[in-house]
């Protein structure tokens, strides 16, 4: 069963910004689409770069470092892109995330 995580408040991350998070062994980077919330991996497969620093436009973020882009949205289908997506709960002002056993 996944565990739901609270990586942050809803005042914390600005509209079309990243937040870097940890959550055990899960660097997570959130980010705020027009009030909704999503949250990826924050390395990026290539190279590792900090996708929580990268460039937000629509759903899609680009890493700084070498300029991949990747979709943020949650999805149940496999992309096999080397990112994770993760489930995001809203409660109040609390942002939390589903960590898949």
């Amino acid at each position: 069963m996944a565990e739901v995580v609270k990586v942050a408040e809803v005042g914390e991350i600005p509209e079309g910004e990243g937040k870097a998070v940890s959550v055990g062994k899960h660097r997570i980077a959130v980010f705020n689409v027009g009030g909704e919330f999503h949250a990826i991996s924050d390395a990026c497969p290539h190279a590792g770069g900090p996708l929580s620093d990268g460039w937000v436009e629509g759903t899609e973020v680009t890493c700084p470092w070498h300029g991949w882009a990747f979709d943020i949205k949650y999805s149940e289908d496999d992309r096999r892109d080397g990112i994770c997506r993760y489930k995001v709960r809203i409660d109040g002002n609390d942002i939390s995330v589903e960590i898949p056993d």
